[in-house]
């Protein structure tokens, strides 16, 4: 929360003489925008660079509205993080001290105790520091008109983070409910990675754009390394001696790995490296909150030299001492790259300071690619879908719980909401139908008989009913997690539960850096015993892979396939590529190339899509079963963000049939239909709108009875009335989902032609591709060795020395 640092007295006009002598005591002179939104009477979007004053900005109108003290609230504000808030509120603390401002400020999050959060609905603070999930319960009680009537400004911050995810969707809902109420508000969105900044000022219902100074370019690299990165798998432990060596020449760093398994495994090799002892810390979403906060206080504190971290640590939390940041892995998205890279130097006009770690030669093209589009401030991003239904229909629940609703006001308000504007009223009416009566198939059942129309207004049929609709707000559907405890009781974090349900006792697992042995469980936790020595199996997290974008991918595409262009790539990267070109073909913009091989006495068929992780599995999925149509014998396949291998008893002689964009469409459909993703977006689509509630008061479902009563419901929803709201979204989200079909036909658009290369032995393309885990199986004393003498030999057998 700064202004510009400039020498001598502050030309601040338009602040108040003791808001400008504070600038001034500083040696601060306001940023530009800081003023400008001081006059703002209409919505506005800062685009601003990390440590640019944004969250003065948001609030500089506010402390000077209430300067003279308030009635009730006055400032909202939302971020997507219960962290940040906290963060937020003792920055505020600041100029409220030093000011001596009659100001009173509260956070209200799921982490705030229950008798403040009864007393804020009473007697709300001037400003109130809050989520999505936490403003949508306050909107469901029926004091919302009194606790919000006077609201005057409400600050979102990080918004580009929310805009990603149905988070975004409710709270732009929220906030068209707060105009209902307060139609004089004022909203400003803050951000400083936005790709498209009208369509997030679309997204907020129409909003002034303000930029600021982009600031300097980043001192961002990468980071050179004695070994080369190995060909394949994500680790990145071949550069933990340069790792090391750059945290001890830095302040802070923040080590971002993008996985949370990755980041326990690289905590453990780091810490096992570590001679000098320098303090080293880990944070990622499974840890216990309590171990989050030690980390978070040793970092706010400057007691860490360095946290190992994954995206729990992406967005804004202000550590000043952090001037370094390293990247393990490729970014898989330039934007996520550049927020990343701003946690460092969190100061306007000091270049972030950043190094980035590929973790295999393929993604050393990535990490080039990733950083030319850095330098040329160039981010990805897919446009946005309207409006998810299932957020919609858990609001209309919601909104009855507040009181009754006229439901032609409700649709005109829901459609200011940015993502709602071109919503229909025959989509709105299925979404109140839902809400009503559950839908044509279970309307007969009294349990989801929840509204009725009474006096021209929507009602609860059982009041009672509020307080279970309140315990099931939100729109994020964790997986299940199982609490991972000590023999002593204390808790170490969580895993998913279909890990915990794969272990016997006696199995051992990686979890906040240490191995453990499962001992055994016991009442829904997994009791476990440190075990040092052991080689650890590796929780497996849901969802963590992520995938490249598919402005990223183009890049890469476009620079594998240019000769030209090579030097930009390290020696060794080069006579890889080189090789390929000589031996096979090199991929490129226009062509689809797929290449047929002999090895190990089966077929291989490669195909090079660059179209992203789950669409080349979803890829590999249906070309498999058309293969096994066609009568070639698929065994098995593996795919990654680049590429598809598929090992088959008999050769593919012309992939084009296989290819055709009907018959992938076709087969997506016979597959879904009985498929388990189906299953499992249908389940998180239906707790999102209500129909299945995971938290009743006095008791929770486990994830297997959730599973259970989802799949139940899918199926006889899919025999009995296939057309219901909830079959619709979900067939909409699974194939842009998990699926990711559209990105196969992107794949297909911008690769119109097939080349087709039929080759005597595997290629160095697809050679990293057979080292993969799991497909050359090494065990025992050794591995590292075994696994570099079998790259060695299998890189020898496709050309390179």
């Amino acid at each position: 929360m700064t202004g510009e640092r400039r020498s001598g007295t502050a030309a601040s006009a338009g602040l108040p003489a003791a808001f400008a002598q504070w600038f001034s005591d500083r040696g601060w002179t306001p940023h530009p925008y800081q003023l400008a939104l001081l006059d703002a009477d209409r919505d506005s979007l800062l685009i601003a660079p990390t440590g640019g004053g944004k969250t003065l900005a948001g609030f500089l109108p506010s402390l000077i509205a209430l300067r003279n003290g308030g009635q009730g609230l006055h400032t909202l504000y939302v971020s997507p993080l219960k962290a940040l808030t906290a963060d937020i509120g003792r920055n505020l603390a600041r100029p409220v001290a030093d000011l001596n401002l009659p100001i009173r400020i509260e956070d209200r999050t799921g982490d705030t105790a229950n008798a403040k959060r009864q007393r804020q609905r009473t007697d709300p603070p001037d400003i109130l520091l809050t989520t999505p999930e936490s403003l949508a319960l306050m909107l469901s009680y029926p004091e919302a008109p009194r606790i919000f009537g006077n609201l005057r400004r409400v600050v979102i911050d990080e918004l580009h983070a929310l805009a990603e995810n149905k988070r975004g969707d409710q709270l732009m809902l929220c906030l068209a409910r707060l105009r209902g109420l307060s139609p004089d508000l004022v909203a400003t969105g803050l951000s400083a990675t936005v790709e498209d900044p009208q369509a997030l000022a679309d997204f907020m219902g129409g909003a002034a754009i303000l930029h600021a100074d982009p600031g300097p370019d980043p001192d961002i690299a990468m980071l050179p390394t004695a070994r080369p990165a190995p060909w394949s798998g994500g680790g990145g432990h071949y550069a933990i001696p340069e790792v090391l060596e750059q945290i001890r020449g830095a302040n802070t760093t923040i080590i971002f790995i993008n996985t949370r398994a990755q980041a326990e495994l690289f905590f453990q090799a780091l810490w096992a490296a570590n001679e000098d002892n320098l303090p080293i810390g880990l944070h990622h979403g499974s840890l216990s909150r309590e171990a989050r906060e030690k980390v978070e206080a040793a970092m706010a504190a400057g007691k860490l030299r360095a946290v190992v971290a994954t995206g729990s640590l992406d967005l804004g939390i202000d550590w000043g001492a952090v001037d370094l940041v390293i990247q393990v892995g490729a970014p898989k998205n330039v934007k996520r790259l550049v927020q990343r890279i701003g946690r460092a130097n969190h100061r306007y006009n000091a270049p972030s300071r950043a190094r980035i770690v590929p973790a295999n030669r393929f993604e050393v093209i990535e990490c080039v690619a990733a950083l030319q589009a850095v330098a040329e401030r160039d981010l990805d991003g897919d446009p946005r879908p309207p409006g998810p239904l299932d957020v919609l229909c858990q609001h209309i629940l919601l909104t009855a719980c507040s009181g009754p609703f006229d439901a032609d006001r409700l649709f005109a308000e829901v459609r200011t909401a940015g993502p709602y504007g071109k919503l229909s009223r025959a989509a709105f009416d299925d979404c109140l139908d839902f809400a009503a009566t559950g839908g044509y198939a279970l309307r007969a059942y009294d349990r989801w008989q929840r509204l009725m129309l009474r006096d021209g207004h929507w009602q609860l049929r059982d009041p009672r009913a509020a307080r279970n609709l309140r315990m099931n707000i939100g729109t994020i559907v964790d997986t299940e997690m199982t609490r991972v405890r000590l023999r002593s009781g204390n808790l170490l974090g969580e895993v998913e539960e279909g890990f915990a349900a794969s272990l016997v006792p006696g199995d051992t697992f990686l979890i906040g850096g240490q191995t453990v042995r499962m001992d055994a469980l016991r009442e829904l936790s997994l009791v476990v015993t440190p075990q040092p020595s052991r080689n650890p199996k590796i929780a497996v997290y849901s969802g963590t892979k992520l995938a490249m974008s598919t402005q990223l991918a183009h890049r890469v595409l476009s620079l594998i396939g240019d000769p030209a262009r090579h030097a930009e790539l390290p020696p060794d990267t080069r006579e890889w590529l080189a090789v390929q070109g000589r031996m096979s073909s090199l991929p490129q913009p226009g062509v689809l190339l797929c290449e047929t091989f002999p090895h190990a006495g089966h077929s291989h068929f490669a195909v090079y899509g660059f179209a992203g992780r789950n669409a080349m599995q979803t890829l590999g999925l249906l070309l498999t079963r058309a293969m096994e149509q066609a009568g070639l014998g698929p065994l098995g396949f593996l795919s990654t963000d680049y590429a598809l291998l598929i090992w088959s008893v008999d050769p593919v002689t012309d992939p084009a049939p296989l290819l055709d964009r009907e018959r992938l469409r076709h087969g997506l459909d016979q597959w879904l239909g009985d498929n388990a993703v189906m299953k499992r977006t249908f389940r998180n689509v239906a707790t999102v709108a209500g129909l299945i509630q995971r938290n009743l008061p006095g008791a929770r479902k486990s994830g297997r009875q959730a599973t259970f009563s989802s799949d139940i419901l899918y199926d006889t929803l899919r025999r009995y009335d296939p057309d219901h709201l909830l079959m619709r979204i979900t067939a909409t989200e699974a194939g842009r989902g998990l699926v990711d079909f559209g990105r196969i036909e992107e794949m297909l658009d911008r690769s119109p032609l097939i080349e087709h290369r039929r080759l005597d032995r595997v290629t160095p393309l697809a050679a990293p591709l057979l080292l993969e885990v799991g497909r050359v199986p090494i065990k025992g004393q050794g591995r590292e060795r075994l696994a570099e003498a079998e790259a060695a030999a299998l890189m020898a057998e496709a050309g390179l020395a």
